[in-house]
C-alpha cells in the first residue's frame, strides 16, 4: 500500500525572466513584462508531496512535522522575501521560471527525503498558473 501525503507552504519572491546575451527588445519579445529590468514579484504556494508505504509502527509515510521543517529550512529561509536573480544562488546563471523553481525546490528536497519515497513539487505562481515537477 503506497500513500501520498502533501504539506503546503508559501514564500514571497521577486524575479526577472531574461536572458543575460539578449537585448531588453528581445527578452521583452518573448518573456513580456516578466523581463522588466526592475523585477516583479510572486506570492507562491507550494505543495510537497511524498509518496511511500506506511512506517508499520508509526503509520506515517513521513512525519508532516520533519517535512514542514524540511520545507522551511530548505525552501521558505532561502527563497522568501528574497530576489531570485540576485540572492539566491542557484538562480545567478538559471532563468527563474516556475519550472525552473520547482526543478530547485525538488532538488534541495529529493536529497533529505527516504529514498524508496517518491517526491512531487508543485508550484502555484499564480492561482491560475502552476507546474508540477516530480523528477522525471
Amino acid at each position: 500500500m503506497r500513500i501520498t501525503v502533501h504539506r503546503k507552504a508559501h514564500f514571497n519572491a521577486a524575479h526577472r525572466l531574461y536572458r543575460k546575451d539578449w537585448d531588453d527588445d528581445r527578452n521583452f519579445e518573448v518573456f513580456g513584462k516578466c523581463s522588466n529590468p526592475h523585477y516583479h514579484g510572486h506570492n507562491y504556494e507550494l505543495i510537497v508531496s511524498v509518496t511511500g508505504e506506511p512506517n508499520l509502527e508509526t503509520g506515517f509515510v513521513m512525519d508532516l512535522k520533519i517535512l514542514k521543517e524540511l520545507i522551511y529550512d530548505e525552501v521558505e529561509e532561502a527563497f522568501d522575501h528574497k530576489n531570485l536573480n540576485v540572492e539566491v544562488p542557484e538562480f545567478k546563471e538559471l532563468i527563474p521560471t516556475a519550472e525552473n523553481i520547482a526543478v530547485v525546490i525538488w532538488n534541495k528536497l529529493r536529497t533529505k527525503i527516504q529514498e524508496d519515497h517518491d517526491l512531487e513539487v508543485t508550484l502555484y505562481e499564480t492561482p491560475r498558473n502552476f507546474v508540477s515537477y516530480k523528477g522525471e
